[in-house]
């Protein structure tokens, strides 16, 4: 049998490795707390982060194919679908078929979805704020480059 004293050595050199002090778990963390705030600040709208997610899309490239967006935010079409309803019921997006493909969707904004590039993105813009607090413009885009090489590291 080993003592548990054998092992000391080994479990302190993994302490930053262990929750919750690893990268996983902070960044998991950061992610609840900022999709926390933003929820309730979209909360008045009747919308949702992902729904922000869609029109941010949108507002982009009107009228894309339902599978680009959903390439683009890495979701799967049975998730995608049902916001697409919700935001359909809602009166922000209309759906039509591509008129050179019918198996196509296009999803185009209507009147409701485009007035809310004047009022979200700055709502959005404060919740960033609050969370980078402290932080130079220099250390954010460092810390966005950071994040950008491991998400396309684990990609």
């Amino acid at each position: 049998m080993v003592a548990q004293s054998d092992y000391s050595p080994t479990l302190e050199s993994w302490q930053h490795n262990l929750a919750p002090h690893n990268l996983g778990y902070r960044i998991k963390l950061l992610s609840q707390l900022l999709s926390r705030k933003f929820t309730e600040r979209l909360e008045p709208f009747g919308m949702t982060p992902f729904h922000w997610l869609v029109l941010c899309c949108l507002w982009q490239e009107d009228g894309l194919p339902t599978s680009s967006i959903g390439d683009k935010l890495q979701q799967v079409g049975g998730t995608l679908t049902g916001v697409l309803d919700r935001m359909e019921e809602r009166g922000l997006v209309r759906r039509e078929r591509d008129s050179h493909d019918r198996r196509i969707w296009r999803i185009w904004l209507t009147d409701a979805g485009k007035e809310l590039e004047s009022v979200l993105p700055p709502i959005a813009a404060e919740v960033r704020e609050q969370a980078m607090q402290g932080t130079s413009s220099t250390e954010r885009e460092l810390f966005s480059q950071i994040l950008n090489r491991a998400i396309a590291n684990l990609s």
